[in-house]
């Protein structure tokens, strides 16, 4: 049997063991968990941060709970899972709330285009994954530049004080009182322990964020580390130069001509002054000098001698 093959029969056994449970699976959780799941639901809420006009991808949505904590912010929630038992469970559940929409979705191959949300979240769902590292390049895919994604998984604790019994406690009693509940839940939480078991450490799973190509990847222990918190950030895409495309537009260069009328105005009123000019060449032409009274006096003539008579003349 070829490794496609055998990925194939385990998701749809696991698909048909959460088809089995899905009437009684959150009250089964609340038991098991003594209520924790509830505050975990609670952190995992704050840490997506729901709001009016986000729209959210819930993977993993089972019934619905998660989504419906997430609608209640105002934001629209799709609830997406590959259980079909589950999703008919959430319809039924959240018929009247017009802000969850349950969809069929394999979360290695989402049915949505790039950039879809403004967030996404998984809660301990992940595990269940064929291929948990294609999933979380389907989630960077699917969520906006500057999104998020948020991953609630059941974790190994990494106190040993706690490690222990919790193991035990896993291994021996859970599956147990699930069988109680329900006689179908006893192998699924069989597998519930085993999954977790087998599911790598917190830093390991920060790793594989950082890998799909998220940033400010970071984590947070919930119940001593029985529960693991991750989230990481999409990067936003750098912002084209805007600024700078009219600047090379030649419209603008050509307005300063514009500009420059203005500044021959100043000749119209240059007039006054070569009005003004003018006086002052007439003002500056020489003014005949009057005489001065110095040579007024005249000159004495010069005595001339008297005149001799002339011949016939008498005296």
């Amino acid at each position: 049997m070829t490794r496609p093959d055998t990925e194939t029969k385990r998701a749809a056994e696991v698909s048909a063991m959460f088809d089995e449970v899905s009437p009684r699976y959150d009250l089964i959780n609340d038991v098991l968990t003594v209520g924790s799941d509830r505050l975990w639901r609670i952190a995992t809420t704050k840490a997506v941060g729901p709001r009016k006009g986000m729209r959210i991808l819930d993977l993993a949505a089972g019934t619905g709970t998660s989504s419906a904590a997430l609608a209640a912010h105002g934001a629209e929630v799709v609830a997406a899972d590959f259980s079909e038992g589950m999703l008919a469970e959430g319809r039924k559940r959240h018929a009247a709330n017009p802000l969850i929409e349950f969809i069929w979705a394999d979360a290695t191959d989402l049915p949505f285009e790039d950039d879809s949300f403004d967030a996404v979240t998984i809660s301990y769902g992940l595990r269940n994954v064929n291929d948990p590292k294609k999933a979380l390049a389907e989630m960077f895919r699917v969520v906006k530049p500057g999104g998020r994604v948020v991953i609630a998984e059941f974790s190994t604790p990494p106190s040993s004080l706690i490690r222990a019994p919790y193991g035990a406690y896993s291994r021996h009693v859970l599956p147990r009182i699930a069988g109680v509940i329900n006689k179908c839940a006893a192998e699924a939480y069989r597998y519930l322990n085993e999954s977790i078991e087998a599911w790598p450490a917190q830093d390991e799973l920060a790793s594989w964020l950082r890998e799909a190509g998220f940033e400010r990847v970071a984590y947070r222990n919930l119940t001593f580390g029985v529960v693991a918190l991750h989230r990481g950030f999409v990067p936003r895409k750098p912002q084209k130069p805007v600024a700078t495309k009219p600047a090379a537009k030649p419209k603008p260069a050509a307005k300063p001509k514009a500009a420059a009328k203005p500044a021959a105005k100043p000749t119209t009123s240059a007039k006054p002054k070569t009005a003004s000019a003018k006086p002052k060449a007439a003002a500056a032409k020489p003014k005949p000098a009057a005489a001065k009274p110095a040579n007024t006096k005249p000159k004495p003539k010069p005595k001339q001698a008297p005149a001799k008579p002339s011949d016939g003349e008498k005296k």
